[in-house]
């Protein structure tokens, strides 16, 4: 089993968990090494659900500040092991993993095993299966057996926000809509009826619509509803009787899973919709007194989260939460992933000094 020195920088740590694969579905490896190192760590109970570990002092600390990142990854396509480039002068670690999320990983584990007397109790939180539904999160399931190990006053999660801060996030819905039809040989399409055909004002909406960009709590969040697969056909020869299209629609924290829902069916009314996957996103929580605090001590100016990120449960459990962690959210799950190198130390030295109170 490979080993995690937390020792070590917290860029070298994040090539070494880059290099350990954890894909969706495969953390197990990973999640070993990681309850293997912090076990080790007398200042911390450590927790193990699955592959979810959860560490945590117990200093008697007046607030609580709970800290996650997720530990799985999209599928690998060429980009482990992770290597060292350059860009425009600059030096970044390259490879699945860099941005979403092990960089941030790294350096909440650097902390983890330095951070002996921080200023307030801190809890760490490592999941599994962030990537795919979300009844497979190992925060949702971690939620479902043990709601105490959540409880604290600010939240902060290590996803890819290009070293700033980015309150709250929007909500996801994915659906599938259905059309169908009768078979037939396509050399007589006359007597059947085409369904992929008739998905064709499906894809016109879609077009058609204009998301909309809305205010919550002082950030800008912008919408968008999209096709993202299409299925349908059986043959080369024969009329297709039934077709699939899948929509991803993400919405503003304004609007709650219902309205969600109730926007999408009025959108495609008239066809036939499963909802497949729901999350409601998260108002910024940038009010609470910690967010304020933490904010001003790393000295950003707050960006709404346009994907939807685990801020989403705690907000859901009363526990305002934000998004700090170092790499550039475009590049997550993109091939040329990358992270600056100084941008992961820069993000060490901002979580240090607020949580030390240096």
């Amino acid at each position: 089993m490979p080993r995690l020195d937390l020792r070590s920088t917290a860029v070298d740590l994040t090539r070494t968990i880059c290099d350990i694969p954890s894909v969706s579905d495969d953390e197990t490896v990973l999640a070993d090494a990681i309850f293997e190192a912090v076990s080790e760590l007398p200042h911390l109970e450590v927790h193990r659900d699955g592959d979810t570990i959860v560490a945590r002092t117990r200093l008697g600390r007046a607030q609580r500040v709970a800290i996650a990142g997720h530990i799985d990854t999209v599928p690998i396509n060429g980009n482990v092991p992770a290597r060292d480039i350059e860009v425009d002068g600059e030096p970044y670690l390259w490879g699945r993993g860099t941005v979403d999320m092990k960089a941030g990983v790294a350096v909440q584990l650097k902390l983890a095993a330095e951070l002996t007397d921080p200023r307030v109790d801190i809890t760490w939180m490592w999941y599994d299966h962030e990537e795919v539904a979300a009844d497979l999160n190992g925060l949702n399931r971690l939620a479902a057996s043990r709601p105490d190990l959540f409880a604290a006053d600010f939240a902060i999660l290590g996803e890819p926000s290009d070293g700033q801060v980015e309150g709250g996030c929007n909500g996801t819905l994915r659906a599938v809509v259905r059309t169908s039809g009768v078979r037939a040989h396509s050399a007589r399409a006359w007597v059947g009826e085409n369904a992929i055909h008739k998905a064709a004002p499906i894809l016109a909406r879609l077009a058609e619509y204009r998301p909309r960009e809305i205010e919550v709590d002082g950030l800008l969040y912008r919408e968008g509803l999209n096709a993202v697969a299409i299925r349908g056909g059986i043959a080369g020869n024969v009329i297709p009787d039934a077709c699939e299209v899948d929509v991803n629609f993400r919405f503003a924290p304004s609007r709650d899973a219902a309205a969600a829902e109730a926007h999408l069916r009025d959108v495609l009314a008239g066809f036939e919709v499963e909802i497949v996957d729901l999350s409601e996103g998260a108002r910024p929580g940038l009010d609470a007194p910690l967010a304020r605090e933490f904010v001003a001590a790393v000295g950003a100016v707050p960006k709404p989260k346009y994907g939807w990120t685990d801020v989403a449960r705690f907000s859901a459990m009363g526990v305002p939460a934000v998004n700090y962690g170092p790499g550039d959210p475009h590049l997550a799950h993109h091939d040329e992933e990358r992270v600056p190198i100084a941008q992961i130390e820069d993000v060490e030295r901002g979580l240090r000094a607020w949580l030390s109170g240096d």
